[in-house]
């Protein structure tokens, strides 16, 4: 059975893009239901059957033609088989190529897809049996804790919509009995304001989505929003690094002098957003967005923000930069708080438009000798030397500038309407990465991606990678199948699939406990067998393998690009129009929130 939002859950469906797309389809040659955009049109197919039939021909060219007709075939035949035999690992995408992406290519995939829905069954059944109702789970010694006293539904909350797409009806149940029976957040203890906030407040919000409007999830999110509210009462709003949910104070970061990371103070907007959406409160809101209004005041060089602020004072606290931890999802925010209103607040895709414009300008660089493009670091920076660092975290990347680029609507759909240079250019880079981050599996013995690569530039020096030892541990993170999942929605590229289906199938072969305890994160990508780290991280379950089922999804209606934003956890939030209760409510230093124009495809 296939995931579909309940019937109660709000409909955001578009008459024009339906129009549209009917449109396309005819032009493109696609038949009615069940037809495929990607098999060939008349024009596409071999020069002897493009040809009208014609009656007049003499016995010997209907001899001549039969000659020709049957020789083609055979070269077909044996083009085909050759095809297979020089390159099995591609037998499927080939398929695809010669018979149209349904069929026999549909039933792999959705077999995949299947594989994908048995390993997070298998990670959830021993969670389940082991260590239920627990926030962290180590698969190897079958042990748990807690981080608060009673539990804040670390794995449980952050799941429920993975559930909920995989049709899991049963655990589900298991899961949602525990959240309304067991979960509180009157509890004495310091939460990390951010991974709160996308993990259990996301979490809430997306199973409240996606069941139809379940009130119990609705009133658990409303709760833990207020218990999170006082991290904001610094003085100038930027929000402290922790906050405790019992007494309601917030807590400075205790490392890096008491500032708050970039990312984490600027990546909890569509949470806050969505809460006043639901609730017609506009608090959460305002508080939110304050934040981006103090961020752009301290006037970050080129869109590029140093990775630390200062609460109190809403200064940057020294001048590193960089795309992977404490940077990334500041950039993945901009646009997505565009995408999340309906691209009614054009401040945001101004902000992400420099800032990608800046991307291009500093970090954008080429490993030798293969020249892959990669993203570097500025430690010191724009005028301070580059690193050749490149976190995974830094892979999240291709997949935003894609759906920057498009607006989540088709490529095909938004090259027909306003495509620009700067468009094509992210489209452009958005592959070159997306290829990149894909080489830092292959280039690993066990198939799987460090958790940091150094990036050749040196050119005696014939690899491209180099991974330090510190640096070769695996924590099962989800920004590369993101990234493909994205592109594949996008552009219909199967190449993005099967590099997620090489990656899910290192994962089973390296990551995957023997004794049926599921899957753990690893000490060494280059060591054969590897050592687990024994630990399950939530975000395995909430976004990797999520990311990893919706990629063999063959049905894009599921959770469309054009119809939902997905926050930094992966829990897909709706789209929505703000009028008339909100409103941006702050606007740039000298500018307008009218200056940018909106992307290709926005409503």
């Amino acid at each position: 059975m296939s995931f579909s939002v309940q019937q109660k859950a709000a409909n955001f469906s578009s008459t024009a893009r339906s129009v549209e797309e009917y449109v396309w389809s005819k032009a493109s040659g696609a038949g009615g239901a069940g037809s495929d955009r990607n098999r060939p049109t008349t024009s596409d197919l071999p020069l002897y059957k493009d040809k009208p039939l014609n009656r007049s021909f003499s016995r010997r060219s209907q001899r001549e033609r039969s000659i020709w007709i049957i020789i083609g075939i055979v070269v077909g035949i044996v083009v085909y088989f050759l095809y297979r035999i020089v390159s099995p690992v591609d037998n499927e995408r080939k398929s695809s190529w010669l018979f149209g992406r349904r069929g026999a290519s549909a039933k792999i995939w959705k077999d995949r897809q299947n594989q994908v829905r048995e390993a997070f069954l298998e990670s959830w059944n021993a969670y389940e049996k082991y260590a239920f109702g627990k926030d962290i789970y180590r698969p190897v010694a079958k042990t748990s804790r807690n981080m608060a006293p009673e539990g804040i539904g670390w794995i449980i909350v952050d799941c429920l919509d993975t559930m909920m797409i995989m049709n899991l009806e049963e655990p589900l149940s298991n899961a949602r009995e525990w959240v309304a029976n067991n979960l509180t957040y009157d509890q004495d203890y310091e939460v990390s304001t951010f991974e709160t906030t996308i993990r259990m407040l996301g979490g809430l919000l997306s199973a409240h989505y996606l069941s139809g409007y379940d009130d119990m999830y609705l009133e658990k999110a409303v709760d833990l929003a207020n218990r999170l509210l006082p991290a904001f009462d610094s003085a100038t709003g930027i929000p402290y690094a922790s906050v405790n949910l019992h007494t309601g104070k917030g807590v400075p970061s205790h490392d890096d002098g008491g500032a708050s990371s970039t990312a984490e103070a600027t990546s909890i907007q569509l949470e806050f957003k969505y809460v006043s959406k639901l609730t017609g409160e506009a608090l959460y809101w305002e508080k939110a967005e304050k934040v981006i209004d103090i961020i752009d005041s301290a006037k970050a060089v080129d869109g590029l923000a140093p990775i630390f602020i200062m609460p109190e004072t809403g200064t940057f606290r020294g001048s590193q930069i960089r795309l992977g931890s404490r940077g990334d999802s500041y950039y993945e925010y901009l646009l997505k708080q565009y995408l999340q209103t309906n691209s009614q607040e054009l401040v945001y895709r101004q902000l992400y438009d420099e800032a990608m414009a800046g991307v291009k300008k500093y970090l954008i660089q080429k490993s030798k000798p293969t020249g892959l493009t990669y993203v570097a670091e500025l430690d010191h920076g724009v005028d301070g030397a580059l690193s050749p660092k490149m976190d995974h975290l830094v892979c999240f990347l291709p997949g935003n500038l894609a759906l920057g680029s498009t607006a989540g609507y088709p490529l095909h759909i938004a090259q027909r309407t306003s495509w620009t240079i700067t468009q094509a250019s992210d489209m452009k880079l958005a592959k070159d990465l997306t290829r990149t981050c894909y080489e830092m599996y292959k280039v690993t013995k066990t198939g799987i991606a460090p958790e940091i690569v150094y990036f050749n530039t040196d050119p005696k020096v014939t690899e491209d990678i180099s991974i330090k030892w510190q640096d070769a541990h695996n924590l099962q993170r989800p920004e590369t199948v993101e990234s493909l999942f994205v592109m594949w929605r996008i552009t219909k590229d199967p190449i993005y699939r099967e590099w997620g289906w090489d990656i899910f199938e290192a994962f089973k072969k390296n990551a995957r406990l023997a004794d049926g305890t599921g899957y753990t994160c690893l000490e060494n990508v280059n060591e054969v067998p590897p050592k687990p780290r024994d630990n399950m991280e939530s975000f395995w379950l909430a976004e990797t393998l999520k990311y990893l089922y919706l990629l063999f999804e063959d049905d894009d209606s599921i959770l469309a690009l054009d119809k939902v934003v997905f926050n930094t956890e992966a829990h897909p939030l709706p789209k929505f129009n703000m009028q008339p209760l909100f409103k941006t409510g702050w606007a740039r230093r000298g500018g307008s929130n009218q200056d940018s124009a909106p992307a290709p495809g926005a409503d």
